[in-house]
């Protein structure tokens, strides 16, 4: 999640099950902003994998939770800073890793687009994208049918 969509760590230790979507063709969606985000193969196998494999659910108190990350604590999350040193232990940057990512979303789709899929401030993500270099300078905002 934070390589693919850019999410920063304390977005991502607050997702819940419900937050991955499967749809009716069994296309994996992320709802991290509006409209949900799908999920590529072959990533897409990786959340339900995790869903049926999930730590810390036999504890008293995490077995009805829907964290989709259980923390340690009764009915909480992880706390980012747990989650990060796992992520950096597994040898994957994470600042750098999500900073390369939307940087690469920018590039790739016009950035209130962007914004809006991935929970981003419009702003945030224009300023990233004129950091990049990209071209979407243009782009007008709304509706476009």
């Amino acid at each position: 999640m934070m390589l693919l969509y850019a999410q920063p760590l304390s977005r991502i230790v607050r997702l819940t099950i419900s937050d991955i979507i499967t749809g009716d063709n069994q296309q994996i969606q992320l709802r991290i902003g509006d409209p949900p985000s799908p999920v590529p193969e072959p990533f897409a196998a990786l959340p339900r994998e995790h869903i049926a494999t999930r730590g810390n659910m036999h504890t008293a108190a995490n077995p009805n939770r829907g964290w989709l990350f259980p923390g340690r604590c009764a009915g909480q999350p992880p706390r980012p800073e747990v989650l990060g040193r796992a992520i950096r232990a597994m040898g994957m940057p994470t600042v750098l890793g999500r900073t390369a990512a939307l940087r690469q979303l920018v590039l790739q789709a016009p950035a209130p687009v962007v914004a809006g899929m991935l929970g981003f401030h419009i702003k945030h993500t224009a300023r990233v994208h004129t950091q990049a270099g990209g071209t979407w300078n243009r782009y007008a905002l709304g509706e476009h049918q």
